[in-house]
């Protein structure tokens, strides 16, 4: 987690890096930016920190770190730190408690700050209209997000808009085009080859450095682009048939590359062992692979139990040709359908898709479990919890959970078909190890690298 500088004699604070140059005596060291706004202090025009995301790594107690991925995906937007508590079973008191001791800040400030720095960003990026990011960032009218600018940037959303460089603007040939930065190296190439030689049939595809996918966006069907822009940042293109609450759709992209990742903390623990620091030397921007969801990887898991990649893609592309809503129009992006949700799967006949008797039962299985909550892929149960969740599906074991928990972002997660005493001391990077081992072919589906179009 890097630290925010406050600079007590000027009120401003900055990202690491910045050419500010104070008296160390004058600087205050904040966790988040939303900690510094919190004591008084405003961002930097210079190294503009708004224009990163705020995360954490895995240093604060686990709990604080599983809230604040729950408040970024928006739990607090439309509901309350009592509810947030509650999901991770604690009092909103407590909850508010650690906050403060851990983060120097509330969860309600936090999911404010966020908000309104990814206002910020479509200010600068977008011609969006004031309105439409308003609703955007998942503020509920535009008074409210001229407030919570004035607050924390001292300025309104228009004279905000007036501050952008000419540099910032991006503009797509349809679409809406937007930066992901992230920190650290990323190996884009080897991701790319991760996830197209899993892609759904109709539901994903790769072409050339371009990861594309349906989506759903309340309720109605959408694309994602993927591509990269820079040595700090990726390219998303959304085609969305509506911007409300985009912020959210934004972080759920971020984690289908892994950009919150804390790949340095990772590579340092990792990096003096003997079996897998040569590997992280050689490829130093490696990240666990991520995904848009969690249920589908899941469904994609089961399916590829015992049989090829080529085999289990497939077999899933039979199952959302019969199953999966129509994305009509698509068909040039090579995209047709929409994954189906947990409610379908749940009731729903595999007869003559060509899956086992024992693979349709399990994807059954795990979508029931969804709905009920008795599984819970949001990010809120430990992994121990996930785990144990996961196999207490009939025809789910162990591998197949810490598969799932490594996907949806969990760093310890660490699946494996035989014991290796040695992952203890992997602990509590594994993820990072297991991505490692497979690309050196010690693992069961190593991915396969793709020839960039040319």
């Amino acid at each position: 987690m890097e630290a925010i500088a406050g600079v007590v004699t000027t009120g401003i604070y900055c990202r690491p890096g910045c050419g500010a140059n104070p008296r160390p005596h004058n600087v205050r060291a904040f966790p988040l930016p939303a900690a510094a706004e919190a004591a008084g202090f405003r961002s930097c025009l210079r190294c503009r920190p708004y224009r990163w995301p705020q995360s954490v790594g895995w240093e604060p107690p686990e709990l604080v770190c599983r809230a604040v991925r729950l408040i970024l995906d928006g739990a607090l937007d439309h509901g309350t730190e009592l509810e947030l508590g509650a999901r991770l079973g604690i009092s909103a008191r407590h909850l508010r408690r650690l906050f403060r001791a851990e983060l120097g800040v509330t969860p309600d400030g936090l999911a404010r700050s966020a908000r309104v720095h990814f206002a910020r960003r479509l200010l600068d990026d977008t011609d969006l209209t004031v309105t439409e990011i308003a609703f955007a960032a998942g503020f509920g009218s535009l008074r409210q997000l001229n407030r919570a600018c004035l607050e924390v940037f001292r300025e309104s959303p228009r004279q905000l808009r007036a501050r952008r460089r000419k540099t910032d603007r991006l503009v797509a040939d349809g679409g809406l085009l937007l930066r992901l930065t992230y920190r650290g190296a990323l190996d884009w190439g080897r991701l790319l080859a991760f996830l197209g030689s899993r892609a759904i049939p109709g539901v994903e595809h790769v072409s050339g450095d371009t990861y594309r996918r349906t989506i759903v966006s309340d309720g109605d069907p959408g694309v994602i682009e993927l591509w990269p822009g820079g040595d700090d940042h990726l390219l998303l293109l959304a085609h969305l048939p509506h911007w409300q609450e985009l912020v959210h759709l934004v972080q759920r992209v971020r984690r289908i590359a892994g950009l919150d990742f804390d790949v340095r903390a990772a590579s340092e623990h990792l990096g003096s062992d003997p079996a897998i620091g040569p590997l992280i030397a050689a490829r130093p921007g490696l990240r666990p692979p991520g995904c848009w969801d969690a249920f589908e990887t899941g469904v994609r898991t089961i399916v590829g139990q015992q049989v090829t990649v080529a085999g289990a893609n497939t077999l899933t592309g039979r199952l959302v040709e019969r199953l999966g809503g129509r994305a009509p129009g698509l068909e040039p992006l090579g995209l047709t359908h929409v994954f189906p949700s947990p409610e379908t799967l749940a009731e729903a006949d595999f007869e003559g898709i060509g899956l086992t008797q024992g693979r349709a039962e399990a994807i059954r299985g795990l979508a029931r479990a969804v709905v009920d909550e008795r599984i819970r892929l949001d990010g809120s149960v430990g992994l121990d919890e996930l785990v144990s969740s996961v196999t207490a599906v009939k025809g789910l074991g162990p591998w197949t959970a810490h598969y799932l928990a490594l996907r949806l972002g969990e760093p310890d997660a660490f699946p494996t078909t035989s014991l290796m005493p040695e992952a203890e001391r992997w602990r509590p990077w594994r993820a990072l190890a297991a991505t490692h081992l497979w690309l050196a072919g010690d693992a069961r589906e190593a991915p396969v690298r793709i020839r960039r179009a040319s």
